[in-house]
């Protein structure tokens, strides 16, 4: 399916480490995440979440968001917690990288434009967070048109209950334009 590309949602060691945002699953998805790179190898997209370096510098509802996350503003972080973790750099190296402000990684401009000029036309996503940026994500790659799975297996919150709401309540409402399907049947039609 060359007309497809694997996006990995915000699979970051800020995530992983113990943070205030910490995100036990992304422990228990790694292994599909890092199948589903194998899977599609040079057809791989990461998107990571970075950080302003003051609340003061950011726009919005996102200055407050960051007044309440002071400790993890550029100023303050360890800006090595914002690499992707160890397993997933290898597959990086050789793939379009997203640094978003942002939970979508298609609100960077030129995103959306280079991926239709790459002939992408279905986005296979995991990551996490299932019920954050994973889903804004989603929603916004709908609304550009792209065909969406999401690997159930392969996704991943820290909030369980969030999660497993959102694969079974929210994503299932748009069924004519959002797939679930797990880590094997998406590698099963490679």
């Amino acid at each position: 399916m060359a007309d497809t590309l694997h996006m990995v949602i915000d699979m970051q060691r800020l995530f992983d480490e113990q943070t205030v945002w910490h995100t036990p699953m992304l422990r228990e998805v790694l292994p599909n995440v890092v199948r589903l790179c194998e899977g599609f190898q040079g057809r791989n997209g990461f998107a990571r979440f970075v950080v302003p370096e003051t609340a003061e510098a950011a726009t919005g509802t996102w200055a407050r968001y960051y007044r309440r996350w002071h400790m993890l503003t550029g100023e303050r972080i360890d800006r090595s917690l914002l690499d992707l973790v160890a397993e997933l750099q290898p597959f990086a190296a050789r793939s379009l990288v997203i640094d978003k402000l942002v939970y979508s990684p298609f609100k960077v401009a030129g995103v959306t434009e280079r991926l239709l000029s790459d002939g992408i036309r279905h986005i296979v996503f995991s990551g996490v967070e299932t019920d954050v940026c994973v889903l804004a994500a989603v929603m916004d790659a709908v609304d550009l048109g792209f065909d969406v799975t999401i690997a159930t297996d392969a996704v991943g919150s820290s909030a369980r209950e969030a999660h497993e709401a959102t694969l079974r309540l929210i994503y299932p409402r748009c069924e004519d334009q959002i797939r679930l399907a797990s880590t094997d049947e998406i590698l099963a039609e490679r």
